[in-house]
């Protein structure tokens, strides 16, 4: 999976650097939030500002390094997986899983980069190459609605990431609207109930009780 920002190969010590300074970035974002600033991270990591900014040459370089550090663990596998599976679609919906599931737990990290789509779109193009095998290969197994094409599979994508803006980090509140997307793109409905509905979390003076649901 490609980065937005291509590097040259480093040095052993310098490697374990960039290592220390991605892993101290997901944990201060997770606990600080998107606005945590760069020297907590250094400290955290054990390493000088002039360190950080020699491999990092601002925070949006950062994030970006580790969303795709985490993409490449957590993703790829299933992706390498899927594509390996006879059925497609099953392994399409493992792999939005696994999206989703990575999407929440570095909620901080995709709202520090909210809006740039570009940027995004640098460390999964391989990963969307990878999607549309699945989806003409499910469309030719029959699984997978043959009128969907691989920018309402983007633009479905870019909106159940969305849905990370509207739980608690962490939370697994996206597996309900991940169900109904998958009851969009396959032929046939899937036979199961819908997952636990989750409320969105309230903000002072404002409710999100929806008639006909647990408040």
């Amino acid at each position: 999976m490609s980065l937005a920002v291509t590097r040259k190969p480093l040095r052993a010590d310098a490697a374990r650097n960039v290592d220390k300074i991605i892993t101290a970035a997901r944990q201060c974002f997770r606990e600080f939030g998107p606005e945590v600033p760069l020297q907590t991270i250094a400290t955290t990591a054990g390493v000088g500002p002039a360190t950080l900014f020699r491999n990092f040459a601002d925070k949006e370089e950062l994030v970006l390094a580790a969303l795709n550090r985490q993409l490449r663990l957590t993703v790829d596998p299933v992706m390498d997986g899927a594509l390996a599976d006879i059925d497609a679609a099953a392994g399409m919906l493992r792999v939005l899983e696994a999206l989703m599931a990575a999407a929440s737990d570095d909620a901080n990290l995709l709202c520090a980069v909210a809006g740039r789509r570009e940027l995004l779109t640098g460390i999964t193009g391989s990963l969307m190459e990878s999607m549309g095998v699945l989806l003409v290969r499910g469309q030719g197994q029959g699984s997978l609605r043959p009128d969907i094409s691989m920018t309402d599979m983007f633009r479905l994508l870019a909106m159940l990431i969305g849905v990370v803006d509207t739980m608690e980090p962490g939370s697994d509140a996206w597996r309900r609207p991940l169900a109904l997307v998958e009851d969009a793109i396959r032929t046939v409905r899937p036979s199961r109930p819908l997952p636990v509905f989750v409320p969105v979390p309230a903000a002072p003076g404002f409710t999100t009780t929806t008639p006909g649901q647990p408040g």
